[in-house]
């Protein structure tokens, strides 16, 4: 009985000592390589949530559907949850007609956490919908997770619309 629990003590403490190093390189490597890729990727996601404030600005359906997630919630400041099929089907049917659809420029910032991306900004929308015109500025979140075929648009939450400033 003694051998074998001095036999084990010791498997356990070689093993331990041998994990205890591997968790301390991969440790390393990790944190190395997620700092060195968060700047490429708060870019990758910064131009990508531009190219969607574009394609909704064209009712560009199909590089919609391209970004969003197929489980993507949009809320917006009163509450209401709109999915990927509702805004594709906006677009499709051109239900708001853009003349800005813009981030307003200096204000996008890009939060890199692992596998997930915040974009925060402030949007300045000015369009026709219902046949009526509409013209305000709004903070909006965009987030992204990276999924195996890249980054994907799941969750956006945006502002109510922001009181105007100037005298229009």
């Amino acid at each position: 009985m003694t051998s074998f629990t001095s036999n084990t003590r010791d498997f356990i403490q070689v093993l331990s000592g041998k994990l205890t190093l591997m968790i301390i390189g991969l440790s390393l490597g990790t944190a190395t390589d997620l700092n060195a890729s968060s700047d490429e990727d708060a870019k990758t996601v910064a131009a990508l949530d531009t190219k969607y404030q574009a394609a909704v600005k064209s009712n560009d359906a199909a590089t919609m559907d391209q970004i969003l997630a197929d489980d993507f919630v949009l809320v917006n400041g009163r509450g209401k949850v709109s999915s990927k099929a509702d805004l594709i089907e906006s677009a499709r049917k051109k239900e708001v007609t853009y003349e800005r659809q813009d981030e307003e420029s200096g204000t996008q910032k890009v939060r890199v956490w692992g596998d997930t991306a915040v974009v925060t900004s402030l949007l300045w929308i000015k369009a026709v919908q219902a046949d009526k015109p509409i013209d305000y500025k709004l903070w909006f979140s965009d987030t992204y997770v990276r999924t195996p075929a890249g980054w994907r648009y799941v969750f956006g939450q945006a502002s109510l619309p922001l009181p105007r400033t100037d005298s229009k």
